[in-house]
Formats: C-alpha cells, structure tokens, sequence
C-alpha cells in the first residue's frame, strides 16, 4: 500500500514554547509548514540535521541534503525516512510573575541598621536559540510548556527557572542598593534602577538555554513596616529631613532678604537718578526759556532799530553820549550853579571823544558825534565869555597841550585826541 504525502504543521496555544510533532516516518515529498512566529528543528537519532525557518518546505533529498546518505529505500518504488521533528514558539511570552520566597536582608551603611525586604514583580521572555533550549530543556520529551520553565499556575516555587530567578534576586538585590547608594525609604524611586540590573544578571545564566528576558520589571518592594530597626530608620530619615528642610529654609530668607536690600537700594538708585534728571531738564529747560527769550527780545529790539532806521552802533554810540552827559552835569564841576552846569557841557565833546577811544570806536563811526559835540561846546565858551557871535580872538597857547599824530589836531589838553580818539603819547 503507498503511503500517502503529509502536510507537517503544528498550529495549538501559545503557551507551548516547543512541541514534538506525532508523525516520524515522512514521505519523500511532504510538505512542511512553519509559520511566521516558529522555527522547526529536524532530528535523526538524537542529533539535529536541520533547521528551517518560516515558509512551505517540500520534504526532497534536494531539500534536505543532510538526510540524503540516511534515507531509506522501501519497496514499491516509495521512498520513506524516518525522523523527528519539533516546533519551537519564538514569540515573547508577556506578563510572566515573580517574587521572592523569602524576606532579603540588607544593610543600610547611612543608619547602621539592618532591614528585611522582600520584591516582586513580572517579566517577558522568549527563545532566542531553538536549538540550545530542545537540547538542554526539551531532550526526548514530547514538548515544553511555558509553566515548565516559569512555575506560572503551579504551586510556589516549581519552574525550572523559578528557583534561578529568585535566587538571583535575592542574590543581587541588596548588592544593587549597595553599590547604586539607594536609600531604602526612598526604595520606590528607584525599582527601574533594580530592574535593569536585575535583569542583566538573570539573561547571562538564561542565555546558556536559549532563552532571554527582554523586560524584567521590580514592581513593588516589601518593607517591614513593623520591624523596629525600620521605625528607627525612618523616624532618623525624617529627623535629618526636617533639618535639611529648615536649614532650606533659612538659606531662601536670606537669599530673598539680600535680594529685597538689593531692590530697594537699585530702586532708590534709580529714584536719585530720576530726580537728577528731573532736575536737570527743568534747569536746561528754563535755560533754553530764557535764552528764548532773551533772543525774541533781540529781535524785537533789532526789528525796532531797523524800522527807525538807525542800527546798533547807532544805538550804542547814543547810549554812551546820554551816559558821558549824565556824568559830566550831575558829577559837579568847577564853577558853580548854572556856569558849572554849562561848563559840564561844554567839555562834553572832550568826554565823547574820550569815551570813543575807550569803547574803540573808528574815527568815521565817531565823526559826526564829537563834531556836533564839539560845536555845541565851543557855542556855551563863546556866550560864557560874553560874546555875542564876533569870531573869538585865538586862545592863547596852554601849557602841556599835544599835538595828535593821527589826524594832526593842535592843542589838545585832555589825555585823548578829541576828534579821532587817539590816547596822548608817552613823554
């Protein structure tokens, strides 16, 4: 009778990690079917001759070259081999629990104080090398199911693996608080700490059976709450707490009340500052009003001038002829009454003339005042001496008279030149 072709596939739960399929004796020509999430191993007398991946296999000697010389030649012109075959589940196992047994004592170096504590939490796992876990777990068996090797649902402390990872909590639980310096009462903070390190020593034994732990969670940690080494340690840590807090809190009001001194003097810095320049700009601002209007007033008088027709020289030559008269009548003189008044005047035009020398003026500018001056002089000498407008006889000359040597006018007694404003030269 021919054997028919069979269709080698495994299809059952999730929690198998490795499963032996029934059939031994294959026809040439079989399919085999892995799936995406398995790997098949293909064994001949207890040793493996091949490893297929996921995808559909035609079971031929072109196929599998490492069952050529070992096939068997039936009768019937039917080619039959025998062998075995497992499926191995590579998909990552979730939500795996464990805890320890037993509290782990540890000392706290800060306290001096020794505590129990006690963790648990869960963790995933997967195969990594199909061949390495049906070697060493799996052997002759008809498979390995996922509580063989955790101890998940079975009772406390089965698993093949259960016993390795608590033991190496334990282990190395109290030598990570240790070495990281964790403060136990602030133990929680740090549980990622203890899980990446927990888990790194858990994977260097798991990886010698093919399998590895991609995340291993401590989720809680047992504290003996009652335990009064513990009352101790915590009551030292909130005392050393409260201090720190207080010793927090002087520091801030002492910052805060530098910084308050340092407000208020940068505050009354700028207060100073923009009183200063209130101040300022008040005074440059009354400056600048009076020279306003000092130079309206100016222009007001320059306008006054050039309406009347005269101009500033004009107005200052006037000035100092009114000034010299003033002086000359109210400052007495060698006569009295009326003919000391008349004198005053008639020396008026030797007064002009010494004051344009003094003020500098130009002969030209003074010209016509000293000459008008001049005559309303020599018309007062004239009634004073009784005349009655006869040409006087020429006056005899005076003793210590000069000549000028500007513009060449005879007898002068005063100390200036009367008609240019020349000053008398040093004898």
């Amino acid at each position: 009778m021919v054997e028919a072709i069979s269709v080698i596939k495994y299809e059952g739960s999730n929690e198998v990690l490795a499963h032996k399929h029934e059939k031994e004796d294959f026809t040439i020509g079989s399919q085999l079917i892995v799936h995406e999430t398995q790997e098949a191993l293909f064994f001949r007398d207890g040793k493996i001759f091949d490893q297929f991946k996921a995808g559909r296999h035609t079971l031929v000697t072109n196929n599998i070259p490492k069952v050529r010389d070992y096939m068997k030649l039936g009768t019937g012109g039917i080619n039959v081999f025998h062998c075995e075959v497992y499926f191995i589940n590579m998909v990552t196992q979730m939500g795996i629990r464990w805890g320890t047994d037993s509290k782990v004592r540890l000392f706290d170096p800060a306290s001096g104080l020794h505590v129990e504590i006690g963790a648990s939490g869960n963790f995933n796992m997967r195969v990594t090398d199909a061949a390495k876990l049906i070697l060493k777990l799996v052997g002759t068996t008809d498979g390995l199911l996922q509580s063989d090797v955790t101890g998940e649902g079975k009772s406390y402390g089965t698993g093949m693996f259960k016993a390795l990872i608590i033991n190496k909590v334990k282990a190395n639980l109290a030598r990570i608080i240790k070495e990281q310096n964790l403060n136990i009462l602030e133990i929680d903070a740090y549980l990622d700490v203890l899980s990446s390190n927990l888990m790194i020593d858990i994977n260097e034994t798991l990886e010698e059976y093919g399998l590895t732990m991609p995340e291993f969670y401590v989720t809680s940690i047992a504290t003996p709450d009652d335990d009064p080494n513990f009352i101790r340690l915590k009551q030292q840590f909130a005392d050393k707490t409260l201090k720190v807090r207080e010793e927090e809190v002087r520091k801030a009001e002492a910052e805060a009340a530098q910084q308050r001194k340092i407000v208020e003097a940068q505050t009354e810095a700028q207060l100073k500052a923009v009183s200063a320049q209130g101040e300022a700009d008040a005074l440059r601002i009354k400056a600048q009003a009076e020279a306003d209007a000092y130079r309206m007033q100016a222009e007001a008088e320059a306008q006054e001038m050039q309406m009347k027709g005269y101009t500033y020289r004009d107005e200052t030559a006037r000035q100092v002829g009114l000034e010299a008269m003033q002086n000359g009548i109210t400052g007495g003189g060698n006569g009295g009454g009326a003919a000391g008044g008349i004198g005053d005047v008639a020396s008026l035009g030797v007064t002009l003339g010494a004051m344009g020398g003094v003020i500098n003026m130009t002969k030209d500018a003074m010209a016509p005042i000293m000459g008008e001056s001049q005559k309303v002089g020599e018309g007062f000498g004239n009634v004073v001496a009784g005349n009655t407008g006869a040409p006087a006889a020429p006056a005899a000359p005076v003793e210590g008279a000069w000549n000028c040597p500007t513009c060449g006018k005879a007898g002068i007694t005063s100390r200036f030149c009367p008609d240019c404003g020349t000053a008398r030269p040093v004898q």
